[in-house]
């Protein structure tokens, strides 16, 4: 069994620790922090865990400058979204969930040009 490592993009990373920061005051963002490192360690059992993207779906900007060729989605606690694709890993014995983004529905509904009814 390959091993699965989790890595956060820059941006996954900014607002990972901006929860990190406001969980030890705030139900909501501790809730959506439970949320993602529950999900990260389901990840790391089940690395096809999230839900996949149709490449035609896949936001440009993240072919720009990620480069990726699949996008998985998980829901998170209160509708927020993350987002990570699948990469080889540096060994034929690893693979990468590199984690791009973690959005709130309104930045996800942005993000995949989703219009309210």
């Amino acid at each position: 069994m390959k091993k699965v490592r989790v890595i956060l993009s820059d941006d996954a990373e900014e607002v990972f620790h901006y929860l990190n920061e406001k969980a030890t005051e705030s139900k909501l963002e501790r809730s959506i922090l439970n949320s993602i490192k529950k999900k990260v360690e389901i990840i790391k059992v089940n690395p096809h865990y999230g839900d996949p993207i149709s490449k035609k779906l896949i936001p440009g900007e993240y072919i720009e400058k990620y480069g990726i060729t699949n996008l998985f989605r998980v829901e998170l606690s209160n509708y927020w979204r993350m987002l990570y694709t699948l990469t080889d890993g540096e060994s034929i014995i690893e693979i990468i969930a590199f984690i791009l983004n973690i959005v709130d529905h309104k930045e996800y509904d942005k993000l995949f040009s989703y219009k309210k009814k």
